[in-house]
């Protein structure tokens, strides 16, 4: 049996052969457009607020460290006993994710107890709890400075439960969202990560969208 191809059909191979070679061609484009609208999709909180803290080595630490790149950020402080060990656990859940996927983020957890939460008690929560502090930032500094940036500047709730005494760390409340700030600065969502458990996928799979649509 002759099993070569008709005549007539060597044309629409041909063809065929063009489109598949400009389909694989154009996909690097078509991947890069998708993921524009996508972060273009994303609402806009306003921009990142200025601060003036300190991270975990006692080193400096301000809105410009954060400039050009993705940033998800948390709140939490290290005596608590309740939902800050949950926050720290599913932020090192989505640092390991991220690097897996190759998506390039930064990390940052404000303390809401900084009177107590000093620079050397950060670098002791971070051993304690082996977190990977490459790409991870735990800040603290002057209470009135760390109360302008987390409610006027991401807008998330701190505190402490009215006529509490100032040693009873259990009257401390603080929002549980992860925030996510695009590479220019502004925030671009909110994210509950300990409640739904589609969370971190969201933010994760958006966060991929601002970092390659960066580049």
């Amino acid at each position: 049996m002759n099993t070569r191809p008709r005549r007539h059909l060597l044309p629409v191979l041909a063809v065929c052969a063009s489109l598949s070679l400009l389909v694989v061609g154009a996909w690097p484009w078509l991947q890069s457009r998708t993921l524009e609208a996508k972060a273009r999709s994303l609402p806009d909180f306003g921009p990142l607020p200025h601060f003036e803290l300190q991270d975990q080595e006692a080193r400096a630490f301000t809105q410009a460290h954060l400039e050009r790149r993705v940033v998800v950020a948390d709140f939490f402080f290290t005596r608590c006993p309740t939902v800050c060990p949950l926050l720290t656990e599913r932020m090192a859940r989505l640092q390991r994710r991220a690097r897996e996927q190759d998506v390039p983020v930064h990390f940052v957890s404000f303390s809401v107890d900084p009177r107590h939460d000093t620079p050397e008690r950060l670098a002791a929560y971070a051993r304690d709890h082996a977190l990977d502090t490459a790409n991870w930032s735990l800040v603290t500094g002057p209470l009135e400075q760390v109360e302008t940036t987390v409610l006027q500047g991401f807008r998330v709730m701190m505190g402490r439960a009215e006529e509490a005494d100032e040693d009873d760390f259990l009257s401390l409340f603080h929002g549980e969202h992860f925030i996510l700030v695009d590479a220019t600065g502004r925030l671009r969502g909110y994210y509950r990560v300990t409640e739904d458990p589609q969370g971190l996928e969201q933010l994760l799979e958006d966060a991929s969208a601002l970092a390659r649509a960066a580049r």
